[in-house]
């Protein structure tokens, strides 16, 4: 018999590992049970603050959230990491290669870190990742940090699900174009340029500065941090960025109206994957093909066809 929910959220609130681990997994492979575990979870949820990293592959991400998670646990705070990982084409699981260099948080109690697989279905990730995070604040971790694998639209969804949302670069990042087409200038709280021991890092900084000075006055600009996280250079002014972030946030209740507009995103993101697992449904059967045939046959039209399906 599969584990009861209620039973694993009531030792999930305890900090139970092994309990974390079950949920994660439940509402990672989503259907009926995640939705059990979700309204479960909900009550015990909306006290951790969370980070989102995001940035073009080799940006050095995980050493990024390697040095975080260090920093963080400085102050014997405890985190949790949620790292989004790219499908291994031979197992169907997440590609673990860049979580070896958390490993020395392996042992730690106080940090527990579980990657995902995107196994080819972003969209499906884009809705189970809130939900990973809740299990997270639920098992009572202050901060929680998510790490996606790229810069693609639905992957800046994703890290859109964090408070503090941070934009990872190198030196000769490249295209600025590009970064805007992405939607990395809109989300981004705090800018890191990683790696600013090489050529090129001034001009990266420079050229930040020039394209957040074209995005007009928004009333917080994402400050600039240069780092090398393999040697925790600029991980502490990195820290102070997400903490004026977060207290500007506090001011006049804007983390409330972020997360209240975050929240209205993932219901709607809930309503559409309810409609289209409900349109697959009517798009399959024998009544189905009939009208395709009819269509095909052209004794009726595509619209014609679809509206008698969607009238049954």
């Amino acid at each position: 018999m599969p584990p009861d929910p209620a039973a694993l959220v009531e030792r999930a609130v305890t900090g139970d590992r092994g309990a974390v681990a079950k949920l994660i997994s439940i509402v990672e492979a989503g259907g009926p049970r995640s939705f059990e575990v979700a309204a479960l979870l909900h009550p015990h949820t909306g006290r951790g603050y969370t980070i989102g990293l995001t940035g073009a592959p080799g940006a050095g991400k995980s050493s990024l959230t390697d040095a975080l998670i260090g920093r963080i646990r400085r102050d014997g705070d405890e985190v949790g990491v949620v790292a989004i990982d790219p499908t291994s084409p031979f197992t169907g699981g997440a590609i673990l290669g860049d979580r070896v260099r958390m490993q020395e948080h392996a042992t730690d109690r106080g940090v527990y870190i579980r990657s995902m697989a995107t196994r080819g279905h972003l969209g499906g990730l884009a809705l189970a990742t809130p939900q990973a995070v809740r299990v997270l604040d639920a098992a009572g971790k202050p901060w929680i940090i998510i790490e996606t694998v790229g810069v693609g639209q639905v992957e800046v969804e994703i890290v859109g699900t964090a408070d503090t949302t941070v934009v990872v670069v190198n030196p000769g990042w490249g295209d600025g174009v590009q970064a805007n087409k992405a939607g990395l200038m809109e989300i981004a709280d705090v800018f890191v340029v990683n790696k600013c021991d090489r050529d090129g890092a001034a001009e990266t900084v420079r050229d930040l500065e020039m394209m957040l000075d074209l995005s007009g006055h928004p009333e917080w600009r994402a400050p600039i941090v240069q780092t090398v996280a393999t040697t925790g250079r600029g991980v502490d002014e990195f820290w102070d960025a997400i903490g004026a972030h977060r207290s500007f946030l506090l001011e006049a209740d804007r983390l409330a109206g972020r997360r209240d507009q975050r929240t209205r995103e993932e219901v709607r993101r809930i309503v559409l994957a309810r409609l289209i697992d409900a349109a697959d449904a009517r798009c399959a059967g024998p009544a189905f093909e009939a009208l395709v045939r009819e269509v095909a046959e052209r004794r009726t039209d595509p619209y014609t066809a679809a509206a008698t399906l969607l009238d049954d």
